[in-house]
């Protein structure tokens, strides 16, 4: 029932990128973040220790099953308060279904979605609904952090060590399912990742590095893919005094969802996927050893995926035994440099 399946359903980052740079800056001095950062949530101060964060996404169905699907928006809905370092407490619902869908099919989707919201601890305070042919649903959901200990998408220092908390390839396979020729263990897969809140890898940061002293910038990988959240946190945020960086990759460091390489390599490529590389093409390169399927994978958006993180070197070996604690696989996939040509390089 959908065009476009979850996260690759989003507006192309190209058409996104060009309307948001024309539009005016906030000037309320509360709003700590907006939109102007491309950042993952809101963020606005009531106090001088407590301030709210906000964030909405909604989008197609990625599973046939609905309650899996409303699992899935519930937990790539909350990910952006975990993604800021913010804990989530409310909820609003955003649901678009047909006028004479089956309401057996709607009750499942809702019912995902709560059970859920109900893991994290967010409870669902009301919603909007409205009549579409095409099926949509989400969450916009509010949560508490303290102002000073806000997560960005941007600070990356040169020498920091990239953390990634999931493995990659959520949308190869889902395209895969679509087609047809998806396996049941990788889509078996590709759902518990999905499903997965980001939260155990949050708590887990927060708990080894409480006055983000060595956590320098984060975001979660979704829609815009590995290498597009990446470019975000690269670019900086020079009207702050953020400087922009460069990045290097190794893709076989890496972790991928079982079945996701031959995915890619079968062309199973979303049209998100190619909008994403159209956009983010000539800010990344390649060395020759990264084959197609590879550079397919880096470009391919992500629903519900994982933090990446930058973070001190002498940090990051401590912050993965802190996340593996909590039985979240993060990895040491790359590392920050002084920016230079190219600004994603990956080897």
């Amino acid at each position: 029932m959908a065009k476009a399946a979850g996260c690759a359903a989003k507006l192309n980052p190209a058409i996104l990128d060009s309307v948001l740079r024309g539009l005016p800056k906030q000037t309320d001095p509360n709003v700590l973040v907006g939109f102007d950062t491309n950042d993952d949530a809101g963020i606005y101060r009531i106090s001088a220790d407590l301030a709210l964060v906000q964030t909405v996404d909604f989008f197609t169905p990625i599973a046939d099953d609905p309650f899996t699907f409303g699992q899935i928006a519930a937990a790539n809905a909350l990910s952006d308060v975990y993604a800021m370092g913010g804990q989530p407490i409310t909820s609003l619902t955003l649901l678009a279904f047909p006028e004479k869908g089956d309401t057996a099919v709607l009750e499942q989707i809702v019912r995902g979605g709560l059970a859920k919201m109900a893991e994290a601890s967010c409870s669902v305070v009301g919603g909007h609904s409205i009549r579409d042919e095409e099926i949509k649903f989400g969450y916009a959901v509010t949560g508490l952090i303290h102002p000073d200990r806000v997560w960005l998408n941007v600070g990356a220092q040169p020498g920091d060590t990239l953390l990634l908390t999931k493995a990659l390839g959520t949308g190869v396979i889902t395209t895969a399912v679509k087609r047809g020729s998806a396996s049941e263990s990788s889509v078996a897969e590709a759902t518990a990742s999905m499903t997965r809140l980001n939260r155990d890898a949050a708590e887990a940061l927060a708990a080894f590095d409480p006055q983000r002293r060595w956590i320098h910038a984060v975001t979660d990988v979704t829609g815009f893919s590995l290498l597009g959240h990446a470019r975000e946190m690269a670019l900086g945020y020079p009207a702050r005094g953020i400087s922009a960086v460069s990045m290097e990759f190794e893709h076989r460091a890496i972790e991928y969802l079982p079945g996701a390489a031959e995915a890619a390599r079968d062309g199973n490529v979303s049209g998100g996927l190619t909008n994403n590389r159209a956009f983010i093409g000539d800010c990344a390169e390649f060395s020759r050893g990264v084959s197609e399927e590879y550079r397919r994978l880096l470009f391919d958006p992500q629903t519900s995926g994982g933090l990446l993180v930058a973070i001190a070197p002498d940090a990051a070996e401590g912050a993965l035994a802190e996340m593996q604690k909590c039985n979240v696989s993060a990895r040491a996939i790359g590392k920050v440099l002084p920016k230079r040509p190219p600004l994603l390089y990956i080897s």
